[in-house]
C-alpha cells in the first residue's frame, strides 16, 4: 500500500516539509533554504518523528553546503533542535563525509531513500506478527508524517493490509501534543484505513474488555539491552499490555538503536514548553502561575516488550545478546 501523505519535498535549492502544526485542517508546507531553518522546523514540530527529523537534519546540512556556510556550526544548530531521538545525530554523524554540495546533496537523498526502503521492511517483518483482523492499538503518530515514507508502526499496519488481514487501528490521542488525534487520524483515515480515535485514558478499560489485540508502537531512542524511548504515555500502555496479556510490539529502523547506552536511564529526555500542557494554540484551561512538567517522552523496560521489528528482523524479547546479534 502507498501511503498518501509525503513529509518532505527536496527541489534541489529548498526543503519543503509539510507543517505538522496545522494538520488536520490545513495542508501546508515549510519552504527552508538554510540548516538553522530546518532546526527551527524541527525544534517547533513542523516536521517531527525520530526518522523524519534525521531525514531533515541530513537535507539541512545540505543546504547548508549549497550556501557556502560553516559546517560545524550547522550541525551543532540543528543536533540542539532535540535531545532524544538518536536518527538525528546519526543522519549528522554520516553528512559529516560529505563536504561539497553535490556530494552532501547525494547523501541526504540517500539517508530519505534508505529510510523508505528500511520502513518498507519493517513492514513486510512486522506484518508476519499482526493476525487476520487484529485491533491494533498505537500512540503518537509512528505513520509517513513521522518518516521519509510508509512509516514503522504505520507501516506495519500498511503492510498487514496490503496482505488483506483488514486490521483497524485504535488511535490514542497523545497527549498533550494530540499527534494521535490530529495526526495518524488524519492518516489513516485519507488511506481509508479503519482507524476509531480513543482518549488515552481510555486505554485499560478498553483492554480490559477484550477490545484490543496488541499494541505497536515507534520508538525515537532503543539503548542497547532493549530498553524503548518514546512519546510520553508509551510506558503506562506497556504495563496495561502485560496486565491484559497482549503484545507489546515496537517498530524501529536499526538508526534508532543507541549501543552506546547500556539501558533507557541513560537517554535524555526532553522536557517541552509549559503551554503544550495548560491549552493548545490560543485557547487556555489551566490556570495561570500553575507549575508544569512537560516530558516529551518516557522509557518502557525491555522487560515488557514483546519484540522490537527492524528492517532486519524481529528481535523477540529483546535484551543485550538478541540486539547484538541481529545488529552486529
Amino acid at each position: 500500500m502507498q501511503s498518501a501523505v509525503q513529509t518532505m519535498r527536496w527541489t534541489g535549492s529548498s526543503l519543503e516539509l509539510l507543517d505538522q502544526r496545522r494538520l488536520p485542517e490545513e495542508v501546508t508546507y515549510v519552504i527552508c533554504q538554510r540548516a538553522h531553518e530546518v532546526a527551527a522546523a524541527i525544534r517547533d514540530m513542523v516536521v517531527r518523528g525520530a526518522p523524519a527529523i534525521g531525514c531533515a537534519a541530513a537535507f539541512g546540512m545540505a543546504l547548508e553546503a549549497r550556501a557556502g556556510g560553516d559546517l560545524e556550526r550547522a550541525a551543532a544548530v540543528l543536533a540542539a533542535s532535540r535531545p532524544t531521538a538518536v536518527n538525528l545525530f546519526w543522519a549528522l554523524e554520516r553528512m559529516r563525509s560529505a563536504r561539497d554540495p553535490q556530494a552532501a546533496a547525494a547523501q541526504a537523498l540517500a539517508i530519505a531513500a534508505e529510510d523508505v526502503a528500511a520502513n518498507r521492511a519493517i513492514g513486510a517483518h512486522g506484518a508476519g506478527l499482526v493476525p487476520a483482523g487484529a485491533r491494533i492499538m498505537t500512540h503518537c503518530n509512528a505513520g509517513a508524517l513521522a518518516t521519509a515514507g510508509h512509516g514503522t508502526a504505520l507501516g506495519v499496519v500498511r503492510s498487514a493490509c496490503a496482505e488483506g488481514k483488514h486490521v483497524s487501528v485504535i488511535a490514542n490521542e497523545t497527549r498533550p501534543y494530540l499527534q494521535g488525534a490530529r495526526l495518524t487520524a488524519w492518516e489513516l483515515l485519507a488511506e481509508g484505513i479503519p482507524v476509531t480515535l480513543v482518549a488515552d485514558v481510555a486505554a485499560g478499560h478498553l483492554m480490559s474488555r477484550g477490545e484490543v489485540d496488541l499494541v505497536l508502537v515507534g520508538a525515537d531512542r532503543i539503548a542497547a539491552n532493549g530498553d524503548v524511548a518514546n512519546k510520553v504515555g508509551t510506558y503506562a500502555l506497556a504495563v496495561l499490555a502485560k496486565r491484559h496479556g497482549l503484545p507489546f510490539l515496537v517498530a524501529a529502523p536499526c538508526s534508532t538503536f543507541d549501543l552506546t547506552l547500556a539501558d533507557g536511564a541513560a537517554i535524555p529526555i526532553e522536557e517541552r514548553a509549559a503551554d503544550e500542557i495548560t491549552g493548545f494554540r490560543t485557547l487556555r484551561w489551566a490556570p495561570q502561575g500553575i507549575e508544569v512538567r512537560n516530558p516529551a517522552f518516557d522509557v518502557t523496560p525491555a522487560q515488557l516488550v514483546s519484540a522490537i521489528i527492524c528492517e532486519r528482523g524481529v528481535i523477540e524479547r529483546p535484551d543485550t545478546v538478541r540486539i547484538a546479534a541481529l545488529l552486529g
